[in-house]
This record gives structure tokens, C-alpha cells and sequence, in this order.
């Protein structure tokens, strides 16, 4: 029984990434899909950098930011993930994926479909499996992160960031105003708490938690108050920013759980109709 092995995921922010990269040192074919003007701060470990910079590395494995008319074969063929701008996902149906993977966190469907591949894999809230999708990964730090949901949907957005190191929402940058960022500190730098680490309009993002610099946005980009626009990890140089998270891993390895016992299922069902037959 050969293995499906063509992948489109629907976003390539942070999470989107963990779930690529280990589904690409598995020996999946990915492309991945995003906005002309990614909202991504951990922009070290996310291939969506790859629509600000042309080509990103994340643990090893590199990104190209490809036009629409490309095919991904020669990005394959060199073991590059290629990245489209696509925000109506209208390569979906020209690609044909064996495998979509839903993974924008959008916390609600934005229009994916379970007939858009053989396997639809839908990541955090506002997927219910079978009706939309498949199987839905749950997002949400705790007991039950990466858990595969075949039958149900994942834990309902609280609005309230998971903890690290004792902080939730503290250690959330927020935009001010609306207006253009402009960040004053790069990621992986130790910042102190009340410290100005960027501007909206001239208007200070302040830290409330001292920590490392783990986001932030790409500056220029145009936000609306309340944006999220960066965060701090309070377990200062003990924090590593520059690979992928404990949470992306799990997330990714029930991405994995998930196609694998999908399309197993499916085979033996189909094998089992021909031996009827």
C-alpha cells in the first residue's frame, strides 16, 4: 500500500510550521498557503516569513515563496517547502492534495470542506469531525494538546493566551492604536518589564513581564488596536525562540496520529469492498 504523501496546509504561521516541518521529515510533499500579509510573530519559526523575505530555514528545513503559476515539483525536488499566496485557497483544487490540513487557528472554519482532499485535518476550534472535517487536532495547552478528535470538536477559545512560566495574558504585546509597527527590540532579546519594545504611530508597545523577546511582527505592517503584535517569554534565557515549540511538536505529531490512521482506515475499508466484490 503506497502512502499518500501530497500535502496542502492552509497557513504557515508558527503552529502551521511545526506541523509542516515534521510532516516533511516524514517524507510528505507540503505547500503551503497564506495572506499577502501574514499576521505572524514568531516570524523565526514560522515559513510564513518566507512572504516578507522570499526564503526562510526553520530547524533545517527551508521555505520558498513561490508565485501562483509555479509548479511545487521543483521545489520538491530540492526538499523545499514552497509557500503561495492563496487567501481564497483557490490552488486547492488545481494541486488536488491527498491531504489538506486546515491550520490557519482562525478558531473558527473559514471555508474548509471535507470533500477538499481524501484527508481533511482541521487544527484547534471551529471544526466538528466527521460533519466538516475528518478529525480536528486539539490546540489548547494541557492534558489533552495534540489530541486527535475523530468524533467532536476541540476545547471552545477562551480568548485567554495558555501559560508559560506562570503568565497568560501578560505576556502578550498588543497594538495600542491602530496605525504602522515598528519594532524597537528583535526577537531573542532579553527585555525588562515597562521597557518600550515598539511603536504604533509613535504610540509605545510596553512590556508588562521582563522575558525574551519570542515575536513579533514584521515591522511596516498596518494593525488595528488590540492587535497582537508580539509576546515575551518570561523564562528569560532559558527560553529558546529560534526552534519549534513543545506545543507545535504535539500538534504536529497528532497531525501525523491523525493521516496515517485515516488513510489506513480507508484503505482496509476500500480493500475490504474489492474482496467482497
Amino acid at each position: 500500500m503506497k502512502l499518500p504523501d501530497r500535502v496542502i496546509i492552509k497557513g504557515a504561521g508558527d503552529l502551521a510550521s511545526g506541523v509542516a516541518h515534521r510532516l516533511q521529515q516524514c517524507g510528505f510533499k507540503i505547500a503551503m498557503l497564506e495572506l499577502p500579509q501574514p499576521m505572524v510573530v514568531r516570524t523565526s519559526v514560522a515559513f510564513a516569513a518566507a512572504v516578507y523575505t522570499g526564503e526562510t530555514e526553520v530547524e533545517g528545513v527551508r521555505a520558498r515563496l513561490v508565485s501562483s503559476g509555479e509548479d511545487p515539483a521543483g521545489c520538491w525536488e530540492k526538499g523545499v517547502i514552497p509557500v503561495y499566496v492563496d487567501p481564497r485557497g483557490e490552488l486547492i483544487d488545481r494541486f488536488s492534495p491527498q491531504i489538506l490540513i486546515d491550520a490557519i487557528i482562525a478558531k473558527h472554519n473559514t471555508g474548509t470542506k471535507i470533500n477538499d482532499a481524501p484527508v481533511v485535518v482541521g487544527l484547534g476550534p471551529g471544526f466538528t469531525a466527521p460533519q466538516e472535517v475528518h478529525a480536528v487536532v486539539e490546540t489548547k495547552r494541557g492534558h489533552d494538546l495534540g489530541r486527535v478528535i475523530y468524533n467532536g470538536t476541540a476545547a471552545p477559545n477562551t480568548g485567554i493566551p495558555g501559560e508559560i512560566g506562570g503568565y497568560g495574558a501578560e505576556r502578550v504585546l498588543r497594538a495600542p492604536a491602530d496605525g504602522t509597527f515598528q519594532a524597537q527590540r528583535k526577537i531573542g532579546e532579553l527585555v525588562q518589564a515597562g521597557e518600550t519594545v515598539a511603536f504604533v504611530n509613535g504610540i509605545p508597545v510596553v512590556t508588562a513581564i521582563e522575558g525574551m523577546v519570542r515575536g513579533m511582527l514584521f515591522p511596516g505592517i498596518e494593525v488595528k488596536q488590540g492587535t497582537k503584535v508580539g509576546d515575551i517569554d518570561p523564562r528569560g534565557p532559558e527560553a529558546n525562540c529560534h526552534s519549534i515549540s513543545d506545543k507545535a511538536r504535539a500538534i504536529g505529531g497528532g497531525v501525523l496520529e491523525a493521516i496515517l490512521h485515516l488513510w489506513l482506515k480507508h484503505h482496509s475499508q476500500n480493500s475490504h469492498r474489492w474482496k467482497s466484490a
